[in-house]
């Protein structure tokens, strides 16, 4: 029984360390040896539980977005139609990582990695299916997956890129919502109105109320401190 908890609270501290570094260091720059040191764990234990960082990271963004998908749905409660709620969902994504640059690297790494990929695909495709089975009548689940796996990409190389007086948050969300909905088969006046819509949110405003509720939640389950 000793063992099963020493398990539990070991996961524990490996976890808040790592919310805490990744925040402040970004994920890349976060080293193992610093998350042994600030979770007070051996490189066993870590081993015995996450096995690598990217196994924490895994853990960490299967959380992360149930939760941010939560948090927006109130910005899309009144809209005409589930499109709205993804848009204001894609939108929101891209604007998290314009927040910091340690977000942006937890963010980009959440989309290169293939077992966090894999998480973010799965979770999406059923955004999707929600969303656009009605202008795709004929499309199954594996249809929308493998339409995810290219907006992905498309999502991914946006993120990865910072805005610049040029390429400002609010072309680079119009920009994808254009393209992406166009893929999807949303008639071009329902895709004006949709942008229309996501463009009267402040959404850097919206991002960070996100992350807030985000690291609060996580704060409660991990006893975060600061």
């Amino acid at each position: 029984m000793a063992r099963r908890y020493d398990s539990k609270e070991a996961k524990r501290r490996i976890l808040t360390a790592c919310v805490r570094l990744f925040l402040e260091k970004g994920y890349t720059n976060t080293k193992v040896a610093e998350i042994l040191k600030e979770a007070d764990v051996s490189a066993g234990s870590f081993q015995n539980i996450f096995r690598t960082k990217d196994g924490v990271l895994t853990e960490l963004i299967g959380m992360m977005f149930s939760r941010q998908f939560g948090a927006v749905r109130p910005l899309a409660a009144n809209a005409p139609s589930p499109v709205y709620l993804y848009a204001v969902e894609t939108a929101l994504q891209l604007a998290m990582t314009e927040l910091s640059e340690n977000l942006r690297d937890i963010y980009v790494e959440a989309y290169t990695f293939p077992a966090t990929a894999e998480i973010i695909h799965r979770s999406t495709t059923a955004e999707l299916q929600a969303a656009f089975s009605a202008y795709l009548p004929g499309c199954a689940e594996c249809d929308f997956y493998e339409m995810e796996l290219g907006t992905a990409g498309m999502m991914r190389g946006y993120m990865a890129r910072r805005c610049d007086p040029y390429f400002t948050l609010e072309r680079k969300i119009r920009r994808f919502l254009s393209m992406s909905l166009s893929a999807l088969q949303v008639p071009a006046q329902e895709r004006e109105q949709v942008i229309a819509f996501v463009a009267e949110i402040d959404m850097l405003a919206q991002a960070r109320k996100v992350v807030d509720a985000v690291l609060a939640s996580l704060s409660v389950q991990f006893d975060l401190k600061g």
